[in-house]
């Protein structure tokens, strides 16, 4: 027998708790605390994650804390607190005028081709929205993060890539030195990456590699 219930999802449903399973068919930015306090110890919460990532964590005896490891990619609708008309790239670029240009001095393909790269980037850089196209001079990305920071990567011909940047961020340069994070860690695939969730889910924060000793970028 199926029992149904209608309400807010992130709240649970305690009446009936705690579960041996919790699983979510619409994507979290954070775990709801009240999935980690309904969970019997030992269970699993399953969800899609920051509108990418599908994380699978194991509950700990404390009933407290659940860590766990991506299990691969998925795209959901999101939760209804993170469903908002976002400003676009236009908007964002209409806040703040420039104040630098120069070269990108990288290949963008694999931000189109390479989807461990865009998971680190979604890790590391989780304001940051970013739209690719590809025209006759290379691929073009206009990047921006909802508030008043914008970038544009302009392919010029022959490989060569312009960087025009305003705002308070200089997301062009965040944007690289995560890429040479993601680099100088190995180009470590998606399902190296997890999720811990602490303090009945006051603090949260994705690792790669090991929970404990790997680093780790809080969710916020």
């Amino acid at each position: 027998m199926v029992d149904v219930q209608i309400g807010d999802g992130n709240q649970g449903w305690a009446p009936a708790a705690p579960y041996d399973r919790v699983l979510a068919t619409y994507a979290v930015e954070r775990i709801p605390r009240a999935w980690v306090e309904q969970t019997k110890p030992g269970g699993r919460i399953v969800t899609p994650w920051g509108r990418l990532g599908h994380i699978a964590l194991t509950v700990a005896d404390d009933v407290r804390s659940a860590t766990g490891w991506v299990q691969g990619l998925a795209q959901f609708m999101p939760d209804r607190r993170t469903v908002g008309a976002e400003p676009g790239f236009t908007q964002v670029r209409a806040r703040s005028e420039s104040h630098g240009e120069g070269f990108f001095l990288r290949d963008l393909a694999p931000l189109q081709d390479d989807v461990h790269l865009r998971f680190a980037l979604r890790v590391a850089l989780p304001y940051l929205r970013m739209t690719l196209a590809r025209d006759a001079d290379g691929l073009n990305a206009w990047i921006h993060d909802t508030e008043r920071s914008w970038a544009v990567l302009s392919a010029i011909g022959n490989g060569r890539t312009v960087a025009t940047q305003g705002g308070p961020r200089s997301l062009a340069d965040e944007l690289e030195a995560a890429w040479d994070t993601w680099l100088a860690l190995g180009k470590p695939a998606l399902y190296d990456f997890g999720m811990t969730v602490t303090d009945s889910g006051t603090t949260q924060y994705m690792w790669v590699n090991d929970a404990d000793r790997g680093p780790r970028w809080p969710i916020i």
